[in-house]
């Protein structure tokens, strides 16, 4: 990373001495040029030569330290240290974040979908609390949640939800949590007491708009069928549910929870759309993988991501080994502890596999 820095550095460096040339002025289009490229890098060089004297603040308050004998100028020095470390490292946290590879999607609305896996019943359950989880993380950010389909059981679960968040920047916080979670607790029919282990996958997609995937009419069958509801006055008596196959693909999209076909074919496209446009992401990323031969970052979803364990209150991230024991907390929507990680991680991986290429 440093090196690509030093790289940085001189650049503007020849940047500066460009946008002083006579020459250049006489050319307007060429300087507007230059003058874009000395604007995009200028913020990160600044960062980076921040970075660079702190740090040899903090060398020379070292020294200092070593050669200083009155207790209370070594008390002021250390503290001045102290200062100076939190500023290298989030000027160091600040440069990788600069430096990653910016995800196009980042700023896109999610489509957030969340089915119950092995468990039955506390499956279901626990599908509906990490629906609650991630609502509530998204009322915390501003964000808005519209159910697009739902297949609740009797007892107050999931089988299956889909939703759709929109908010700015909703991706780029919620890519991370596409995957298998499992909960480990004593289900409410457990008599015995015993810890029972169940599985609920995550998938999170970037909203697709029209102009970033588009779909043939020719290439879909839409049917539409009587909405299937819990009974009495709520079942609806028209044919507006609707379900679009996907010819090509065979991806098969349902919606019922609005009264309206027309909408309910709205929110099926949104929803069909976005899978669309992550398969096709998911196949590009897989052929450059295979390139690479690595499979860093393939975003697998068979794999386990996280588990809550509810008898230790404990939410272990294995990804990278990050481990807090504030499960009710993060079920209330706390979850930017382990956002933040996830996001720095994955930007200083990001930044790894740039660099090798």
């Amino acid at each position: 990373m440093f090196e690509r820095l030093d790289t940085l550095e001189e650049k503007i460096r020849k940047l500066e001495e460009d946008l002083s040339n006579p020459e250049l002025l006489a050319n307007p289009k060429e300087y507007q040029k230059v003058a874009k490229e000395h604007a995009e890098l200028a913020p990160i060089v600044e960062r980076y030569r921040n970075y660079t004297r702190a740090r040899t603040e903090l060398a020379e308050n070292q020294e200092l330290l070593e050669t200083e004998d009155d207790p209370e100028m070594r008390e002021f020095i250390r503290q001045e240290m102290s200062l100076l470390k939190r500023a290298v490292d989030t000027s160091e946290d600040e440069l990788k974040a600069m430096l990653s590879p910016k995800d196009p999607n980042d700023e896109k609305n999610v489509i957030l979908e969340i089915r119950a896996g092995t468990g039955g019943d506390e499956a279901a359950l626990f599908a509906a609390d990490l629906f609650r989880m991630y609502s509530r993380y998204a009322e915390l950010r501003h964000w808005n949640v519209e159910i697009i389909d739902s297949h609740p059981t009797g007892i107050g679960g999931f089988k299956e939800i889909i939703a759709a968040v929109n908010g700015k920047g909703a991706y780029s916080r919620l890519k991370y949590e596409s995957g298998v979670h499992r909960v480990q607790r004593v289900p409410v029919t457990e008599s015995q007491g015993r810890i029972h282990t169940s599985a609920v996958t995550v998938a999170v997609l970037p909203e697709a708009e029209e102009v970033d995937i588009y779909i043939d009419p020719n290439e879909l069958r839409v049917d539409v069928f009587r909405s299937s509801g819990p009974g009495g006055q709520s079942v609806n008596t028209t044919d507006s549910a609707v379900r679009i196959t996907h010819l090509p693909t065979g991806l098969v999209v349902i919606c019922q929870d609005e009264k309206s076909q027309h909408k309910n074919k709205a929110k099926a496209m949104k929803v069909l759309r976005a899978r669309l446009l992550d398969q096709m992401q998911s196949e590009q990323e897989a052929r450059i993988a295979q390139e690479r031969k690595s499979q860093v970052g393939t975003g697998d979803r068979s794999e386990r991501i996280r588990t809550y364990n509810f008898p230790q209150n404990r939410v272990s991230d294995h990804r990278i080994n990050l481990t807090l024991y504030k499960l009710d907390a993060v079920l209330s929507g706390s979850i930017d502890e382990i956002i933040d990680p996830l996001i720095t991680h994955f930007r200083a991986e990001a930044i790894n596999n740039d660099e090798q290429q």
